[in-house]
């Protein structure tokens, strides 16, 4: 037993009223692709302390967003016989499970993973989750998810889902805890009081299944100044002719995500050029997508049998071309449904190890919650008044880059196109931005590796 009430051992899944999309073949596509993925990548992290409410968790449900609970619901689970329910009440306050005056918790070198599922998120606003002591009065917060109308979300409806919290992800602080200006957090020790906390938002009720609250090892041990990942989609000519240049005097290798039929055509990479990058240079060519109109559409405006197809010729092409990589960013970053109602990382996972989308609540980790939708900063640029992410949020004090080198995490950057002067869109960075990128990777230490070798980094 650990964390009162915890239930440590071995896990068996066992879900109840799973979604039909899970159950047997993945949208009726029961062809084994030609190239499967290899799988390699890390195993699964044990946790070292964990709660699953399992019988007698001590846990409460509550707040004045709360309008039914039940604390031992045994209808949906996905370990164990039993997880918590809750259904709110629409009003946008906070609906929480939460445990206060347990055993001091050190979470010093460790993640918190989160399991739960919402089951529709159409009233969903965010989800917060809280460590403190003195029945909360002191807090840090971690807000890891806002919902959109629009984007793609990394919870969504009638599925479970795993979070990794680590302290390069800490919104914010209350109490005797506080954030330094580079945002290290002033205590790691001595948390008694643990909250889940969702807020719907004042359009209706919201029921959501927490299964697992654990701690498990982060990787500063292994990473102490953490690691980025620079990546690149759509395959423009830039990348190869302003960003390997800037790259190479670094020593740092990149991973290009890349449309197959746009290769050798207008202002797009060529094969030539792909294979100099990966072969003198380090760099990964991994895929985006095998058809130019799939790019433009995105895979959720397809059928499953589409989707699939799409997926197969670019996995064969890039293999076909010499490219050896098993890794893949969504167009658009979209990974919901199909127009035929299948998860579209669930046809990923037929052909890749590994998708990324530009989901950036929070900061990836090793090893990734979950691997088909791993997170990335999109948009960074050196503009004014273009949108996207300013340069100066990921390179300045208490930045992207400080929180990933003070907590050892593992922050990837979607890059687009290199402009030799201003950028004019969000999806643009001007070569003095790319290389002031750079230099600040540089001065801070942290290594950088391609997606391929961050996964297969742990095997």
């Amino acid at each position: 037993m650990a964390g009162g009430g915890a239930w440590l051992g071995q896990v068996v899944a066992q879900p109840a009223a799973a979604p039909a999309a899970a159950e047997g073949a993945i949208g009726g596509l029961t062809t084994p692709p030609l190239y499967a993925p290899s799988g390699r990548r890390p195993k699964y992290r044990r946790a070292t302390w964990s709660q699953q409410f399992q019988a007698s968790h001590g846990w409460t449900p509550g707040g004045g967003g709360t309008a039914s609970a039940q604390a031992n619901d045994t209808s949906v689970f996905v370990r164990g016989t039993q997880s918590v329910r809750v259904t709110t009440n629409g009003t946008g306050k906070q609906s929480y499970v939460r445990k206060t005056g347990m055993d001091a918790l050190n979470l010093t070198n460790k993640m918190i993973r989160l399991v739960f599922r919402v089951e529709e998120v159409t009233n969903l606003s965010k989800l917060v989750f809280y460590a403190g002591s003195g029945s909360l009065a002191n807090h840090f917060s971690w807000t890891f998810h806002a919902h959109s109308k629009t984007a793609a979300n990394y919870v969504q409806s009638g599925e479970w889902v795993t979070v990794h919290l680590q302290w390069a992800d800490v919104t914010g602080a209350a109490g005797t805890y506080s954030l330094s200006a580079s945002g290290t957090p002033s205590t790691k020790t001595g948390f008694t009081d643990l909250s889940f906390a969702l807020y719907d938002n004042a359009g209706g009720p919201v029921t959501y299944h927490l299964q697992a609250v654990e701690l498990i090892p982060d990787t500063a041990s292994v990473f102490p100044k953490g690691v980025v990942s620079i990546t690149f989609d759509d395959s423009h000519k830039s990348i190869h002719d302003l960003a390997r240049p800037v790259m190479d005097q670094f020593g740092f290798p990149g991973t290009v995500y890349n449309i197959a039929d746009a290769i050798g055509t207008g202002s797009f990479l060529k094969l030539g050029q792909m294979r100099s990058m990966q072969d003198f240079s380090g760099w990964e060519m991994a895929g985006h997508s095998y058809a130019n109109a799939t790019h433009t559409a995105s895979y959720p405006k397809l059928t499953a049998e589409q989707a699939d197809d799409d997926f197969r010729k670019l996995r064969e092409w890039l293999v076909g071309n010499g490219f050896s990589s098993e890794h893949f960013a969504y167009p658009h970053g979209a990974f919901q449904k199909t127009s035929d109602g299948v998860p579209v990382d669930q046809i990923a996972g037929r052909h890749f190890t590994t998708a990324r989308s530009i989901i950036s609540e929070t900061i990836e980790s090793f090893a990734p919650a979950m691997p088909y939708r791993l997170k990335a900063l999109t948009g960074i640029n050196d503009g004014t008044g273009i949108g996207g992410t300013a340069l100066s949020k990921v390179t300045g004090e208490g930045g992207r880059l400080d929180r990933c080198a003070n907590s050892g995490d593992w922050l990837i950057l979607c890059l687009h196109k290199i402009v030799e002067g201003a950028p004019a869109t969000s999806t643009e960075i001007g070569k003095a931005g790319l290389t002031s990128l750079m230099k600040a990777i540089d001065d801070r230490d942290i290594p950088v590796l391609t997606v391929e070798e961050a996964m297969a980094h742990y095997k």
